[in-house]
This record gives C-alpha cells, structure tokens and sequence, in this order.
C-alpha cells in the first residue's frame, strides 16, 4: 500500500490526491500498470509531473484497458504531450476497437511529431487580428477575444491553447493599448426588440395521451432532443459510448444487431421497480421515448429483475401507469 502511494507521489500526485486515487480500486490498477509502463520505457526516475498528469488523465479516462500499455508507451514516448493530443488518442482508440491499431493512422489523428512554432503562431494570430481589426478598434477590450482564440486554434489545431492566449493578449494591446476606464464600463445591454405576431410562427405538434390526440405548441420534437441527441451514438456504434465493454466478438455480434434491425434506433427505458417515478426520471423518459419516436424508432419498457422476490408489484405497476399517463 505505501509503496503504491509513494508510486503515485513520484509522478506528481499530492498525497491526498494519491491517497483517493488508491481507493478507487479500477483506477489505482490502471495507473499503476500505466506509470510502470512509462518507467520501463524512461526509468524510474524518467517520468516527471507534466507525463505524470497525462498518465493519470489517460487511466481515468480510458474505458478500454487493453488499449493501456499501448496509450503508456505513446506518452512515456512523448508521442502525447498535450491534454488535446490525449483527447484525439482517446477518441481515436475508441473508435478502432479491431487489432491491429495503425500507427500511421493514429499519428495522423492525434497530432503526432507535430511541431509547431513560434513564429507560425505569430503569424496565425496576426492574421486573424488583422482580419478583425476594424470590429476590433471600434469594440476595443468589448470585443469577443474568444473568436480570435477559435479562429488561431483552428489554423494550428495542435498549437499550445495557453501560448496563443498569450500572443492573441500581446497582439491586441500592442493594437489598442492599455484599457481605458470607458474599457472598463460594463457594456449597456440592447433593448429587446418584440418580435411582431406574424414573424414568430409557433410550430405544432401531435402527442397523443390516454389514446386522445392533442396539438400542442412548441418545438419539434427533434429540436427538443437536439443537443444531447447529438452526443448520441448511431445505431451500431453502441462501442464508441462512454463505459462500453469492448471484447472479441462485440464487432461480430454488433453487426448481427444491426442486420436484425435493419438500423432501427431501439432505446429502453430501464427504472428499477423499488419506487414510483419521480421528477428525476423526467430526462430519461423524454430522451429514451422521444429519441426512438424522432427517429421512427422503438422504446422498451423494461423493468429490473436483480432480485424479484423482493419487488412489490406496486412499484413496477405504478411505473406502467405513469409511462402510459404520460403518453
């Protein structure tokens, strides 16, 4: 156990911080195998802080452990030396689960051997400052920063996020100077404008409740769903979700699923009977139903069956009602 601790110390981890990471027990075995990976590679004395907290974000956050020893390496290698770099490998290695990984592929993907200068970060935010220039004179220090952030980010896609912070700050002082106290004012917030009857057209919907068909105002069905719809899968790629357990024959078995189906989103909506609904459960029956309705799909209702001697028939009936209440 202290040996452990000491492990987790020497790559940069304060004690309590190691102390809390040992009694996750997934998480303390993977970063243990991890940081030995990396001192098989370096030495023992070869990790240092900055590899450290790439290791400890890379066992924390990978969900695929067969993929550990290849990760380690990469970053005992210094192939992965930036939190966005991890990101890429991490999104890259979930989304090819068959061996053999490319290297060349994966290089591609995650920024590997890319280097990026100074000068080239100079040069991409003069650019875009140049570009905003005139907003930038007459908006001075109320002008939206981010933008010229995003935009220089987005030319040098592996480029440090805090160096060209820096330059952007440099570049645009250089530009206006130091801030004024008119820079300092809050900016006055535009009046709102009202928007005219005709202009707004309110979108309608059928929703059907108790077997009686309604028209009810409001957004699409899809519109509601859209920004965590967007986080979802696509049928037949169950593999890239966070937690997936990924073996030899998913890839096999998947494509099975798929041809049964035909494609069809099928959700579930799974409470354990050992109560009645609550608000709680609000967001999932509105995402797993309304998902599979958006898209032509199908929603099971489905109910716990861990330990049925000990459900009442109270609970798992009063969740039948309250989704058939519901519509």
């Amino acid at each position: 156990m202290a040996d452990i601790l000491k492990l987790f110390t020497s790559i940069g981890l304060s004690e309590q911080k190691a102390k809390e990471t040992q009694k996750n027990e997934a998480l303390s075995s993977a970063l243990t195998e991890a940081v030995i990976q990396a001192q098989r590679i370096n030495g023992t004395s070869g990790v240092d802080k900055a590899m450290g907290t790439l290791l400890y974000s890379m066992a924390s956050r990978l969900k695929d452990n067969k993929r550990l020893a290849f990760l380690s390496g990469c970053i005992a290698q210094r192939k992965i030396c930036t939190e966005l770099q991890l990101a890429a490998a991490l999104d890259f290695v979930k989304s090819h689960p068959n061996d053999p990984i490319s290297q060349k592929e994966f290089d591609e993907a995650c920024g590997v051997d890319v280097v990026i200068t100074p000068e080239q970060i100079e040069d991409a935010v003069e650019f875009v400052v140049k570009k905003h220039k005139e907003q930038l004179l007459k908006e001075r220090y109320r002008f939206n920063m981010g933008l010229l952030m995003g935009e220089a980010r987005s030319a040098l896609k592996w480029a440090d996020g805090k160096v060209i912070k820096n330059e952007v700050d440099v570049q645009v002082l250089h530009l206006l100077g130091p801030k004024t106290e008119a820079d300092l004012e809050k900016k006055p917030k535009a009046p709102k404008a009202k928007a005219a009857e005709n202009d707004v057209k309110t979108k309608k919907e059928e929703v059907t409740v108790n077997g009686a068909t309604n028209l009810v105002e409001g957004r699409s069905l899809m519109e509601q769903l859209r920004g965590e719809a967007l986080k979802f899968h696509k049928a037949g790629e169950n593999y890239k979700t966070e937690g997936y357990v990924v073996t030899p024959k998913t890839m096999e078995l998947l494509k099975k699923h798929t041809e049964i189906t035909g494609g069809q989103i099928r959700t579930r909506f799974p409470p354990e009977p050992n109560g009645i609904l609550h608000i709680g459960h609000a967001k999932a029956i509105n995402f797993n139903f309304g998902y599979a309705k958006a898209n032509n799909g199908i929603c099971f209702l489905r109910y716990d069956d861990t330990n049925p001697e000990k459900e009442e028939e109270k609970y798992f009936t009063a969740i039948k009602d309250m989704v058939e209440w519901l519509g």
